[in-house]
């Protein structure tokens, strides 16, 4: 998760080196620049610009905000208040779709799907209502369960981020194996008559652990980039921003969600064994 959310903090430009990426690059605030012979998966960008002179084997969506490309686009390019420009050479594989400024195309730049607006006109509004109101009742809820937390348990949280930054692939190995393990003990329960009511209490207890674990890795996130002595309760909400403004993007949003409980439990697991005193000898 770290790996990925590691163009996401405020910034100006973002060069990438080195060779191919696993990984989409995703921005909240700043500008990405994707150099001769990179290879990303994806360009996401909320605000910002994108400078495309490498290869991106993706889409390239920007809310606010300018593409330039000079490369290859292997899917879409989206821009929704801004403009895209294909300077000589450019080729994207994918549709050109817009919301306010018609791309420019130069002469010899290759689009191989169609170029079209992205127009409200028909569309039912209701639907992105509910998804908007649902979106905001889990940032709010996430916000004041973290905000408790770190008021109940500040040393915990702590050691949290001890965790990430001494064992986080052990961490996310552990947070991995109880991510799957916790809902396979509780089919196997309920297939076992006897454990059928052990089945329905794991069941229930799994939505709040995945709500803790998802602050959890919001407030890592935050403390690692808004390092002390800054507000415990500011690098909190500014991990959450991040995490929230990416749960916007669609099946990115729900990619990160998954990585971020993951890493939560694995994190929150990790610090409970770091804290088990030693065994008397």
């Amino acid at each position: 998760m770290l790996a990925l959310l590691s163009f996401a903090a405020p910034a100006g430009a973002a060069p990438l080196t080195g060779g191919a990426s696993d990984n989409a690059v995703v921005v909240v605030n700043g500008d990405v620049q994707v150099g001769p012979g990179e290879v990303v998966e994806g360009v996401f960008i909320a605000a910002g610009d994108a400078d495309i002179r490498g290869r991106v084997d993706g889409d390239v969506v920007l809310a606010s905000g300018d593409a330039t490309i000079r490369g290859r686009v292997d899917g879409d390019v989206v821009t929704f208040a801004g403009r895209a420009r294909l300077l000589p050479g450019a080729r994207v594989d994918g549709k050109l779709l817009y919301g306010d400024e018609r791309p420019i195309v130069a002469p010899r730049a290759v689009v191989t799907g169609e170029t079209e607006k992205v127009g409200w006109d028909g569309i039912d509004a209701l639907p992105f209502v509910a998804a908007f109101v649902f979106w905001l009742a889990v940032t709010i809820s996430v916000a004041v369960l973290g905000v408790l937390l770190l008021l109940l348990a500040p040393r915990a949280a702590e050691a949290t981020v001890a965790q990430a930054r001494s064992r986080f692939w052990t961490a996310t190995a552990i947070g991995a194996g109880v991510f799957v393990g916790l809902p396979l003990l509780a089919v196997v329960a309920a297939i076992v008559l006897v454990g059928l009511p052990l089945a329905i209490g794991i069941a229930l207890a799994l939505l709040p652990l995945a709500a803790v674990a998802y602050a959890t890795s919001a407030w890592t996130l935050g403390r690692i980039l808004v390092k002390p002595p800054a507000n415990r309760f500011l690098a909190f909400l500014a991990g959450l921003a991040i995490l929230r403004v990416v749960a916007l993007i669609p099946f990115l949003g729900l990619l990160l969600w998954l990585a971020a409980v993951i890493v939560g439990l694995g994190l929150l697991a990790a610090a409970i064994v770091a804290a088990r005193p030693e065994p008397a000898r």
